[in-house]
C-alpha cells in the first residue's frame, strides 16, 4: 500500500471512534482488514496492517490531548461543531503534526486536505486547511 492509501485506512478505521467505545477499537481495525477491505480493494501486507493498527491505538491513546489542542487553535468553535468527517480528519492530521517525525507538516495539511475533499464536501478541504494551518506556523 502506497502512504497515502496507509493514511485512508487510518482514517476510515479512526472514524470509528465516534461511534464506538475506544477499547473496541482494536476490534474494529481487526473488522476493517477482514471484512471491509474487499470491499475498498485494500492490499494490506500483515506488517501494513500492524503498522495502521497501531497508528490508531496510538491516535486513540492521545485522543484528549489532540482535541485539547483543537480547541485550542480554533477559537470560536468547538469540536462539537466540526462535522464527523471533518474532526477525524483534522485529529489525524494533527497527530501526525504533533507526535509523528516521520511526516512533514506540509503533507500531513495536504493529505488531511485531499481526505476531507474524498469523504466529505468539497468546502470541507477549506475548512480542514484553515484549521491545520493553525499548526503549522
Amino acid at each position: 500500500m502506497t502512504k497515502r492509501e496507509l493514511r485512508e485506512a487510518q482514517f476510515l478505521i479512526l472514524f470509528r471512534v465516534l461511534f464506538t467505545k475506544p477499547d473496541e477499537m482494536d476490534d474494529q481495525a481487526n473488522l476493517f482488514f477482514t471484512v471491509e477491505k474487499e470491499d475498498l480493494r485494500v492490499k494490506a501486507t500483515d506488517e501494513e496492517i500492524t503498522e495502521v493498527k497501531k497508528k490508531v491505538s496510538d491516535i486513540v491513546e492521545k485522543l484528549e490531548e489532540i482535541d485539547k489542542q483543537i480547541s485550542e487553535k480554533t477559537t470560536g468553535w468547538t469540536i462539537d461543531r466540526f462535522g464527523k468527517v471533518e474532526l477525524t480528519v483534522v485529529r489525524l492530521a494533527v497527530y501526525e503534526i504533533l507526535f509523528d517525525d516521520e511526516t512533514p507538516v506540509s503533507v500531513s495539511i495536504n493529505e488531511a486536505v485531499e481526505l476531507a475533499k474524498k469523504y466529505a464536501r468539497d468546502e470541507s478541504g477549506a475548512f480542514v486547511n484553515g484549521v491545520l494551518a493553525k499548526f503549522a506556523g
